[in-house]
């Protein structure tokens, strides 16, 4: 049986105020996934990154790496291998130069010199912005400022990369522009937990949805089962992805028949309508 590259067992934080922010999180992580960590705001999610990647250090429970549990003296290891690409921009960067920012954290794991440079020049066109390396970041647009977090972490050659709300103030072009990334990085293995409030991306893109809510995990499953558990959606405050909402309602109005072959996008709704109008036309 495939073990889980990694596994989070009873995690518990509490902030300052004593509030609990984690309450008991279990969860195994598998190599290659594509999950959507999902929940309303305050829910946990951002603390469980937090937690995962060794920002913060939980007051309880166990985070187990490759069949190692993580401690202080081992954390190195763990942050070199979870990357986290934060909301916003402006908290991660800190370099003068675009070159500068994205080096950092290769040089942090005491790379020689030459190898820096390789992989700093590799994540720049990685990520397209290989034209203004030598400009200062905090003078680019938010959309390229994105791309120069994520080159960040592509530097590092992390197993595994978190985003935290990573759509948060693109514009729609950027926004494309991250999916595209976020399929690339899908299509070479990489393991993937992305936090997004927006229902119609992990409805299409995340193989697998864990839903959090006041500090717990309360749902983990494919897309499709989490958006049609209506109990689960009404605790977590979601709504359903509108393609899903569209095709129960003519479901639902016999306009459509129910094949249960849920499309995912337009092009697979518009596909869909066209088998069955050629169908009940033929049969005419």
């Amino acid at each position: 049986m495939e073990k889980p590259i990694l596994k989070v067992e009873d995690l518990y934080y509490v902030y300052g105020n004593g509030k609990a922010a984690l309450d008991g999180v279990s969860v195994d992580i598998y190599e290659g996934e594509k999950i959507a960590v999902i929940g309303s705001n305050g829910s946990g999610k951002s603390t469980f990154f937090l937690n995962i990647n060794g920002v913060f250090t939980p007051e309880q429970g166990k985070i187990i790496y490759r069949d190692i549990v993580v401690n202080k003296k081992n954390l190195k290891e763990l942050r070199k291998n979870i990357g986290i690409v934060f909301q916003d921009a402006d908290n991660q960067i800190i370099a003068s130069t675009v070159r500068a920012e994205v080096g950092f954290g290769p040089m942090n794991l005491k790379l020689p010199k030459e190898e820096v440079q390789e992989r700093v020049e590799e994540a720049l066109a990685y990520m397209n912005i290989s034209d203004f390396k030598d400009r200062p970041p905090h003078y680019l647009s938010g959309g390229e400022k994105k791309r120069v977090t994520i080159a960040d972490i592509i530097a590092m050659k992390p197993e595994i990369v978190i985003f935290d709300e990573p759509t948060a103030a693109l514009d729609p072009l950027n926004a494309m522009m991250l999916e595209e990334v976020l399929d690339k990085l899908g299509s070479e293995g990489k393991t993937m937990l992305i936090s997004t409030h927006d229902v119609d991306f992990v409805y299409r893109w995340a193989e697998r949805a864990i839903v959090f809510c006041q500090g717990k995990i309360i749902a983990d499953g494919t897309p499709l089962e989490i958006f049609k558990n209506r109990k689960v959606l009404k605790q977590a405050n979601l709504k359903q992805p509108a393609m899903l909402e569209m095709y129960e309602l003519l479901v639902e109005k016999h306009l459509l028949e129910d094949t249960k072959a849920y499309p995912k996008s337009t092009q697979e709704f518009k596909k869909m309508l066209g088998e069955q109008v050629s169908f009940l036309g033929a049969l005419a």
